[in-house]
């Protein structure tokens, strides 16, 4: 079965742009700023409401509401915010082209955008990465990665440029039972592994064909794709290849093991819990905070509140989270 995606921000009705715009204006003119008219703002906003917003403001006040918000806010309160008044498909590619800049590559915020996302929203961000750096994000990503897991990354990037409408076309069970025997084949059925395969058929097929797909496999060989990759690959590879079977399976507990990384441990990894949140509230993180509660036995408000977060920065995550 599809996976029914349910989000905790879907706009607000009798919505009102050059009223918003208003409202912010209001909240960052003169002596000290009302962080909380922000957040109660920005927050119940859908991103196509922010960005109408966004037009309303600099035709009424000629100002880029932004960099307003920039200029009054700080930490990584104004990173929430930031990342909430941009486009999602731009916020992505500036968050897969920081992660690639400078000394050394972070593998995990690659996996977590690239290996987890649709075929349509891999097109996306390739136009967009192009369109915003010039630079084709393929071409990037070979500079910065190496080996199975720089191939695997690009047939994704690749295939998901061209293959588009490949996720409206429904699953075809004969392929998917011969793709299952080719993984098979690939991996447990033989010494070795052949790592090409895995690549290839994960990444070009749609999640629909994959679900099939990964069915098929449980039938041949008694276990689940998952655990066969857990057996037969190893390092950067497999937690690509992982990431793809878990979000097709069940996304929601996939983004769930992912927050509870971020905020468990030494340090949070604000990054990654800014990502997320932001970018799934519209998406499914209803789905996540519920898997959340049923994996750790704990409420992700609670964990994020009584993590390292603290003030406007977390009022504004839970306001994203919505009531447990």
């Amino acid at each position: 079965m599809a996976y029914q995606r349910a989000p905790t921000v879907v706009g607000v009705p009798n919505f009102n742009a050059v009223e918003d715009a208003a409202a912010l204006r209001a909240a960052m003119k003169g002596f000290g700023t009302d962080e909380q008219a922000i957040i109660d703002i920005l927050t119940t906003r859908s991103n196509m409401q922010r960005q109408a917003i966004s037009q309303a403001f600099t035709r009424e006040y000629g100002r880029d509401l932004i960099e307003d918000l920039k200029s009054e806010l700080g930490g990584h309160f104004e990173d929430v915010i930031v990342a909430l008044m941009t486009p999602p498909e731009e916020y992505l590619c500036q968050e897969l082209h920081r992660c690639m800049e400078g000394m050394g590559t972070d593998e995990d915020t690659l996996v977590e955008i690239l290996c987890t996302r649709t075929k349509p929203e891999i097109a996306a961000i390739v136009d967009t990465y192009e369109r915003l750096y010039d630079r084709p994000l393929a071409e990037h990503m070979c500079s910065e990665t190496s080996g199975d897991f720089r191939r695997l990354l690009t047939l994704i990037v690749v295939s998901g440029a061209k293959g588009a409408r490949a996720d409206e076309a429904p699953a075809d069970p004969e392929r998917a039972r011969e793709l299952a025997q080719e993984l098979y084949d690939a991996g447990e059925a033989k010494w070795g592994t052949d790592e090409e395969v895995f690549n290839r058929i994960l990444a070009h097929e749609s999640f629909a064909q994959l679900r099939q797909i990964f069915e098929e496999y449980k039938n041949i060989a008694g276990r689940t794709v998952e655990q066969a990759i857990k057996a037969e690959i190893d390092g950067e590879l497999k937690d690509a290849l992982s990431a793809i079977v878990e979000c097709v399976e069940d996304a929601a507990g996939w983004f769930a093991r992912r927050l509870r990384r971020a905020v468990q441990g030494a340090g949070t990894d604000d990054r990654a819990l800014v990502r997320i949140l932001a970018t799934r509230a519209e998406v499914d993180l209803d789905n996540v905070k519920l898997e959340y509660e049923k994996l750790y036995d704990k409420t992700l408000q609670s964990d994020i509140s009584q993590g390292e977060t603290s003030g406007d920065y977390k009022r504004a995550l839970v306001a994203l989270i919505g009531p447990a």
